[in-house]
């Protein structure tokens, strides 16, 4: 079955009960059973697991071709939920270019399991394989990487991993399956930020992990989100169920947007770098070609004012907004360093664009005033 059609299809069974084609929302929290805790339906609590969840993990690990899904209330939660299946002492490669909140995992929160990470670029190989320690058990990945748009070679990355004998887990947020699916370049799980392009209206959060395979850690992960709670909730998995089925359709838009944006930006005077794997300049375009069906709604762009033209040009725009998040129908502008808190990585020149679904003329042309 083609990716369009899955997408409208998987976890979409008609309800058994009244016959209805949507996808019904399951709100209870607890399930009748019998008087020694016989499970007439298979499920017990909500916390454990529920119809609606249910579906959603069928629809994410179709979309990725696992094995198996779990699905989170925020997407931090899924990395927590996945990092802390992590033996104690064990080292991480993580990139250097990632998303912030990675990168705060494993400076305020893993350190007291012993857990340590190294970050290293992703896209060089060697550097990778030189950052590699015997307890090295896992390289995050993130392609391409935010805000900077960097990519990794994935299926290379998966064969550096396995031969050391540790695992490769690519955070899939700015590409969706409807672009790239790492489970089948070599990867053991996929991390996704749901509350972006899943929910695509900035109106639900969510986090998922979907794993190649059944495997140990898929079960610890299972284990530790119905014991701690990360749970996503029922209303959250339907909204997000909703969101999957047009993913195919809003992909298209957005990266059609997305090229024409970087393409008119590349050219103007006061613009440092656009970074954007679609661009035939960009240092991954290869790569990505080779790994992904399209280049995404994601791009950054660096000032030659540096930090003061950013903010000025942040400040005039007009049919984009200011504000974090991404994935959203609506198109989003954000100073990335200004929003990382008190140790920001991001250049002070950059500008992050998620490029929504309006017209391009019009984002174009509010890019034009904007920069004047």
């Amino acid at each position: 079955m083609r990716f369009e059609t899955l997408a409208i299809h998987a976890g979409a069974e008609a309800d058994t009960e009244s016959g209805a084609v949507a996808p019904p929302l399951h709100m209870s929290t607890t399930f009748q059973h019998g008087p020694a805790g016989e499970r007439r339906a298979g499920y017990e609590y909500q916390r454990e697991a529920n119809p609606t969840q249910d579906r959603l993990e069928t629809c994410l690990a179709a979309l990725e071709g696992g094995e198996r899904a779990l699905v989170y209330a925020s997407g931090m939660a899924a990395m927590q939920g996945y990092l802390e299946c992590l033996a104690n002492g064990s080292h991480v490669l993580i990139p250097t270019d990632c998303y912030t909140g990675l990168r705060t995992l494993f400076h305020e929160f893993l350190p007291h399991r012993g857990i340590t990470a190294t970050a290293v670029d992703m896209s060089d190989l060697l550097e990778v394989r030189a950052a590699l320690r015997p307890e090295t058990a896992l390289i995050w990945a993130e392609t391409p990487s935010n805000p900077l748009l960097a990519v990794a070679d994935i299926a290379a990355l998966a064969e550096t991993a396995h031969a050391h004998g540790a695992l490769l887990v690519c955070d899939n947020t700015f590409a969706t399956p409807a672009l790239q699916q790492p489970l089948a370049l070599g990867a053991d799980a996929v991390m996704h930020s749901t509350t972006k392009y899943f929910g695509g209206h900035s109106d639900v959060m969510g986090g998922a992990l979907v794993f190649a395979q059944a495997d140990s850690v898929y079960e610890q992960a299972a284990h530790r989100r119905h014991i701690t709670g990360s749970i996503a909730s029922p209303f959250n998995s339907w909204l997000i169920l909703r969101g999957a089925r047009s993913l195919p359709a809003r992909m298209a838009w957005h990266c059609r947007n997305a090229q024409l944006i970087a393409e008119f930006l590349s050219s103007h005077p006061a613009i440092e770098s656009v970074n954007y794997p679609g661009l035939p300049t960009h240092p991954g375009h290869a790569i990505a070609r080779k790994q992904m069906r399209d280049f995404g709604g994601m791009l950054s762009i660096q000032f030659i004012g540096g930090r003061e033209a950013a903010l000025r040009f942040a400040s005039r725009v007009k049919v984009f907004t200011n504000a974090t998040s991404l994935g959203g129908v609506e198109s989003l502008i954000e100073h990335r360093a200004s929003t990382e808190g008190a140790n920001p990585v991001s250049p002070q020149n950059l500008i992050r664009m998620s490029v929504g679904l309006e017209h391009p003329d019009d984002l174009i042309d509010d890019l034009k005033q904007a920069l004047l």
